[in-house]
């Protein structure tokens, strides 16, 4: 039996477009989520008196400040992300890059937590960037985890070429995917943006699964063939870790 109400599940479908998606207009948001104008404007009035969406002069939609609610209690009830503090700590002290924690949603990542470097040029912690699945160090490592179906959904919805080194062919894709299933690690060199270079290893649940992707990511000045195997190890020790702290046990 279905017990879910449609209008609570298309309140929520709106709230996590305004969140992927913000300062669209109601039209556009309408058309999104296959829901009509008008209809999209009450549900949007709801989420509005109860400040989870806020409506700026424009007409445009944003995330409102009872969201943040949501944020504090979901990483203080999450375990995934409440231990996640220890371990960026620890993987700072070994290599003070950028450290990242993404799991995989349909046929993108999500980074939801992260630490910055404290190095002076360094990229940002954007908790909630999403990127497509088969993109970068992370979404690679996951994407080898999500299974062959999941492939072919990433192929047959295109994949965008951000740099010479993005991986766009189903072909290469297939062959790096079984690397890093062999490796137990994953690694980028420019593929989103040119000059920098990430490495990933996975976070799995007390049954074995792999939830998440633990990584860091910097300039290639700093990451290079020269100690990539010291970021390697550092990443891939501390995913470990991670694990066993989820209930994982080898």
């Amino acid at each position: 039996m279905d017990y879910t109400v449609d209008a609570v599940d298309k309140a929520i479908g709106l709230l996590l477009l305004v969140a992927q998606f913000p300062d669209l207009g109601v039209t556009e948001l309408a058309k999104r989520s296959g829901n009509t104008k008008a209809r999209s404007f009450r549900l949007l009035g709801t989420l509005e008196s109860n400040g989870l969406v806020k409506r700026d002069a424009n007409a445009a939609y944003r995330l409102g400040h009872r969201v943040l609610y949501l944020g504090a209690s979901a990483t203080e009830q999450l375990d995934i992300v409440r231990l996640s503090g220890a371990v960026f700590k620890q993987v700072h002290e070994c290599c003070d890059e950028n450290v990242f924690l993404r799991i995989r949603d349909g046929l993108e990542t999500v980074c939801v937590a992260g630490m910055d470097s404290s190095h002076d040029v360094r990229l940002y912690v954007q908790i909630g960037a999403r990127r497509p699945l088969y993109l970068g160090a992370s979404g690679k490592l996951l994407l080898a985890h999500a299974g062959s179906d999941v492939l072919e959904q990433v192929v047959a919805a295109g994949m965008t070429k951000y740099t010479e080194n993005t991986l766009t062919s189903k072909r290469a894709l297939e062959k790096e995917l079984k690397t890093i299933l062999a490796a137990g690690f994953s690694v980028s060199f420019g593929e989103r943006n040119f000059d920098t270079v990430a490495v990933a290893a996975p976070v799995r649940d007390s049954s074995g699964h792999v939830i998440a992707a633990l990584s860091i990511a910097g300039p290639a000045s700093r990451i290079n063939e020269k100690n990539l195997d010291v970021f390697i190890n550092c990443v891939k020790q501390n995913a470990k870790s991670f694990s066993k702290e989820l209930g994982y046990s080898e």
